[in-house]
């Protein structure tokens, strides 16, 4: 299927790996030119290199915090008007409420929901003036089903979600969409380090965990990054101009609901 998106340029965020980096490299396949960024230099550039020697695009590595506002401002630099804004970032730690304090929150929401926020600001009104945009906000299945222990997430990406809910509906009509992809468990270095320290607490090896917890989905499996990254770019083509304003769950099943 042609997605439309050659010479298309785009900024992702959190794209040094896991599903940031499958996204960026799902998006250079069909054409797209890259603005990448991530805090990692080392990490980040490797990435660029391997995007740029398979698919032949323009890769530029930012590497900056994307959580300030120099950072913002040092990756819209480099692209000032992208036709594609994947918005991506690490979650907060998991914990009980009762031990986070004002500081713990406000790293939260700076992250998960100001940050894309912002971003989404310095870009939105370019896009509708060109009559055609995509911004993806990665979040988190969480959002669909919230996990206890993960309530700083919880919290700052529902707000996003809100937040996306109402300017979704005020830019369609200019061609700009806005979708959030809610990951459940993907094979990535997050998942795999979040697996080892939830072993140790219970006492049991990794592989035990994993075992587990891939039987406990419909599926039998982690998810595939490149099946995520495959589903961003879908929704950034020409094709998807009618899905708008809506949060889409990857988790193989597990969510037990109907809607």
């Amino acid at each position: 299927m042609n997605l439309n998106l050659q010479g298309r340029k785009a900024i992702i965020c959190g794209a040094s790996k896991g599903l940031g980096r499958a996204c960026a490299l799902a998006l250079a396949e069909e054409g797209v030119d890259l603005v990448i960024n991530a805090r990692s230099a080392d990490t980040l550039q490797q990435t660029a290199e391997e995007i740029r020697a398979r698919t032949g695009v323009k890769v530029q590595a930012v590497a900056a915090d994307i959580t300030t506002p120099a950072g913002r401002a040092e990756v819209l630099s480099a692209c000032p008007a992208p036709d594609i804004l994947v918005n991506n970032a690490g979650g907060p730690p998991p914990g009980d409420f009762r031990d986070w304090d004002q500081a713990a929150w406000h790293a939260a929401l700076e992250a998960n929901m100001l940050t894309p926020i912002f971003m989404i600001k310095a870009v939105v009104d370019g896009m509708q003036a060109r009559q055609f945009g995509r911004i993806i906000n990665i979040t988190s299945s969480a959002v669909k089903a919230p996990i206890s222990i993960l309530g700083l997430s919880n919290g700052a990406r529902s707000g996003l979600t809100g937040f996306v809910a109402g300017l979704a509906r005020e830019t369609v009509a200019d061609n700009v969409t806005i979708n959030n992809l809610l990951p459940g468990p993907f094979e990535t270095d997050r998942l795999i380090s979040t697996l080892d320290l939830h072993a140790q607490q219970l006492g049991i090896s990794a592989d035990q965990l994993r075992q587990q917890q891939m039987q406990a989905n419909p599926a039998k499996r982690f998810g595939d990054p490149d099946e995520f990254g495959a589903l961003c770019a879908f929704l950034c083509g020409t094709r998807a101009g009618f899905i708008n304003g809506q949060n889409l769950l990857l988790d193989g099943g597990a969510f037990p609901g109907t809607f």
